[in-house]
Formats: C-alpha cells, sequence, structure tokens
C-alpha cells in the first residue's frame, strides 16, 4: 500500500526513481534533465521558493480562500477537500515581508477570480524540515483501482454492471489512439497534427485523457514563457499560473464556473490558436511537445511497471486484463464512473475517506505536514489535517492596497479530518449543451473548509 503512494509522489530535489514500463523511447531521467536543464523556468522546478520553504523547517504562512467564515467561526473547525491532494486543505503559499505577506501568484489569481471569498492566513510551524514530496494525481489511478475493487461490494449488482460498461465502452471507442500513443512511447512517432486531431476525438470517450493533455500544456507554458510577467514571477522564485489559467478558459466556455479538463480537447488547429493567444512564440513548438510528453507520460501513468510498453494493445483487450495491464488508466476511468451512479452522495465518503486515511498515515510516515501538488511545484500545496507534530494557527486576513495580507482576527478553529462532501456534475452525453460537460483540474474547492456545506466545486479533481 504504502508502496502506491510512494509511486505516486515526486521528489524534484533527488534523482527520478520511479520503476517505468519498458520499451520507452525516454526515461524519467531523460525528461527530468531536458525539463530542469533545457527549458527557460526549468531551474524552478528544484529552486522555487516552495521547496526551500519546506526545506527551512521554518514557520509557513498560506493562504487559504472560504466563501464563509461565519460557519466556520461558529463550527470551529476546518474540513478538507478530495482532489488533486487526496485530503487536504487547499491553499498557496505565502511570503513573509517587511511589508506584509505576500501571495504566491497562484493565490493572486484565486482572489482576483474569486472576490466573494474571504481569505485566511494560515501558519503551520514544523517540527522539522519537511520532505519536499508532492503527490502527482495522474500517478493514482492504481489507488483508485484498489479502493474500488476493495469496496465494490457496496454496488448493487446492477450499479456494478453500469461502471464496467460504462469503463468498458470508452475503452473500446478510444482504443485506437490509446494505442497510437504507446506506439510514440516507444518511439514511432506519428505527424504531430494527425496525433493531436486524434488525442482531441479520443478524449470525449477517455476523459482522463483530458487530464495529461491540459497537464501537459500547462507544463510547456510554465517551463517555456519568457514574458516579462513570467521572468517577474521567476525572481519571486515561482511558476506563471496565469498561462494556463488563461489558455483554460479560452478553450473552455464557462471554465470560469465549472473548472472542467474532461472537456479540453482542442484539435490541432484550435490548439495552436490557444497557444498563440497566449504566448505567440510558444505556439509553433506546442504540437510536438504534446505528442512526445503526453505519449511518455500516458505511458507512465496507464501501465503497470512491470509491463512492456512495446507489447501492449488496447484493442479488443478484456477488462480483467487490462485491470492487470493498465491498473492507472483503469482506476481513473473507474473513479470518474462511480460519480455518477445515483446513489453516489451516499457512497462518497466510502471511497473518498479510504484514500484520504492512506494518504494521511504515509504524509505522515514521510514528516509531511503540508503536501503539495507534485505536478509541478506550482504553488497548490495543502495541509493535512492529522498531522501530530506541528502547531497551527488561522487568522482571517486583510488585504491592502498592494495586494498584501495582513492577519486581523484569529480564527479559533480547528483542522479536522473530515472530508467536504461532493457532487458530480453532468457528464457530456447528459446534457444538450455540450460546452457544459464537466469534470475538473486537480484544484481545491473554496467551499471546501465550511462545515456542513456541500463541496459546490467550480474546480473539481481528477
Amino acid at each position: 500500500m504504502r508502496d502506491e503512494w510512494e509511486h505516486a509522489h515526486t521528489d524534484y530535489t533527488v534523482p527520478a526513481q520511479r520503476h517505468i514500463p519498458a520499451s520507452l523511447a525516454e526515461s524519467e531521467s531523460d525528461w527530468r534533465e531536458y525539463l530542469e536543464h533545457s527549458t527557460p523556468n526549468g531551474w524552478l522546478i528544484q529552486g522555487n521558493a516552495m521547496t526551500e520553504a519546506l526545506l527551512s523547517g521554518k514557520p509557513m504562512y498560506l493562504l487559504h480562500v472560504t466563501r464563509d467564515i461565519d460557519a466556520i467561526r461558529t463550527s470551529r473547525q476546518l474540513h478538507v477537500s478530495t482532489g488533486c491532494l487526496v485530503g487536504a486543505l487547499y491553499c498557496s503559499p505565502l511570503t513573509r515581508q517587511r511589508q506584509g505577506l505576500r501571495p504566491h501568484n497562484l493565490g493572486a489569481y484565486l482572489m482576483r477570480t474569486k472576490p466573494s471569498t474571504t481569505p485566511l492566513i494560515v501558519e503551520v510551524i514544523p517540527d522539522a524540515p519537511i520532505r519536499p514530496k508532492g503527490v502527482d494525481y495522474l500517478h493514482l489511478g492504481p489507488i483508485h483501482l484498489r479502493t474500488y475493487l476493495r469496496y465494490e461490494s457496496l454496488l448493487t449488482p446492477a450499479e456494478h454492471d453500469q461502471v464496467d460498461h460504462a469503463v468498458m465502452a470508452g475503452l473500446r471507442a478510444a482504443a485506437g489512439f490509446l494505442d497510437v500513443a504507446l506506439r510514440n512511447a516507444t518511439g514511432r512517432a506519428t505527424a504531430a497534427p494527425e496525433f493531436i486531431n486524434r488525442l482531441s476525438d479520443a478524449v470525449t470517450h477517455m476523459p482522463f485523457l483530458g487530464y495529461l493533455y491540459f497537464e501537459v500544456l500547462s507544463e510547456y507554458l510554465m517551463l517555456h514563457s519568457t514574458t516579462t510577467e513570467t521572468q517577474e514571477y521567476a525572481q519571486a522564485g515561482e511558476l506563471n499560473n496565469w498561462l494556463y489559467k488563461r489558455l483554460a478558459h479560452a478553450a473552455i466556455d464557462g471554465m470560469d464556473q465549472l473548472f472542467d479538463l474532461a472537456r479540453f480537447h482542442p484539435p490541432h488547429h484550435r490548439l495552436l490558436q490557444l497557444v498563440e493567444g497566449v504566448e505567440p512564440s510558444l505556439a509553433p513548438g506546442a504540437a510536438e511537445y504534446v505528442r512526445r510528453r503526453l505519449s511518455h507520460l500516458f505511458a507512465r501513468t496507464a501501465l503497470h511497471p512491470s509491463q512492456d510498453a512495446a507489447s501492449i494493445t488496447f484493442q479488443g483487450a478484456d477488462l480483467p486484463t487490462l485491470r492487470e495491464a493498465a491498473p492507472g488508466l483503469i482506476g481513473h476511468t473507474v473513479f470518474r464512473e462511480i460519480r455518477y451512479l445515483p446513489r453516489y452522495p451516499q457512497l462518497y465518503h466510502c471511497f473518498e475517506k479510504a484514500k484520504a486515511l492512506e494518504a494521511w498515515d504515509y504524509w505522515n510516515s514521510q514528516g509531511i505536514p503540508t503536501p503539495f501538488n507534485g505536478i509541478l511545484p506550482k504553488g497548490e500545496i495543502g495541509m493535512n489535517p492529522v498531522y501530530p507534530r506541528s502547531a497551527v494557527r488561522v487568522w482571517e486576513a486583510e488585504r491592502d492596497s498592494i495586494g498584501y495580507l495582513h492577519p486581523v482576527d484569529e480564527v479559533t478553529a480547528v483542522l479536522i479530518p473530515h472530508l467536504a462532501s461532493w457532487w458530480a456534475p453532468p457528464r457530456r452525453r447528459e446534457t444538450q449543451n455540450a460546452n457544459r460537460d464537466p469534470l475538473a483540474e486537480a484544484m481545491g474547492d473554496v467551499r471546501a473548509s465550511i462545515p456542513g456545506q456541500r463541496a459546490a466545486r467550480n474546480e473539481v479533481p481528477a
């Protein structure tokens, strides 16, 4: 069990250590070397301000935003959310400066785009330097699958059949592209325009590909951008989160209401338009980067490390075979499908609390009171609600004219291991308006901290 959680975490301060499928044209170490040393902002993968703060062992200050401070004050509780941080209070870093606490650019984005929220300052005094190991939600598929198989007895036979049917229908429809992606991962390149167009079609059948597509593009933008804005954030030790936010909102209508990566599937011509709209100089290399990087990440996150990527085919494979060969892909797909069962609101805590308990156990064993999103250390960081060896205090914050935060009133509330409730948005095939289909990125919900409220996410995890 802990081995799976170890596999799902990344520490960018040490060499790549994951076991990966055989026959891949490029290793995780090859990609790490390229990303860190051959991109303009790759030095921030190791040398970012958040990692330095974790390693310092000094008190850390985090920003959390909430929509109902009164409910928190009344209950004296802070609840955590699921998502990319599994079961943590979603935050972003604050940097202590003479003028006050400066928000990370991700936090500045959250406050600007969620003006009805109240900012909270969370002070964490760790017991020791914190290991900078971040959880990569793209690698959580095997854990999703194991959890589902452990608790599938909670489903009725009809519900079980519904999930299996939906999973197999998606696999059959996307199988041709999945095989193309594996061929590319093993070195047999497809022309980038053709690859992107086939990827775009496959996302509608296999939504996990939309997450991969978006995360690869986000990585491309953050690491390759050379704008003045990006350079200013880099000087502060931060990757520029505004780049992929702008791209997402340009790509999908209503993304400000529901940050939905299952809807992210631009074809080749649209991909180039979107990247050009964010940073024109990056458009020419975007499609080829997506082809190479997504193929590699698909093989790593979909297949079991013991497999040979050159010998796997999705076309004609049955579900038991794919559970063994591709537990990551099956896990992510099952995780999505069970959320659309009518009874899932009643079953939610059974499945999600089981994973959260394992994550908390792993974090405590590793000395991690503040887990972060480890796809890249881009500023998504959370609070482990059951870490026994750190002191935590919370204040309601006031923003000054330059955007810095200052503590105003201390909030008498404790972080508890209670998962905020969750709901699943409608799927494309269940709504007439294709632009309103959902499932989302890996960001926490601003209501997750509010006791007694359903997490009405506008940014839902994989």
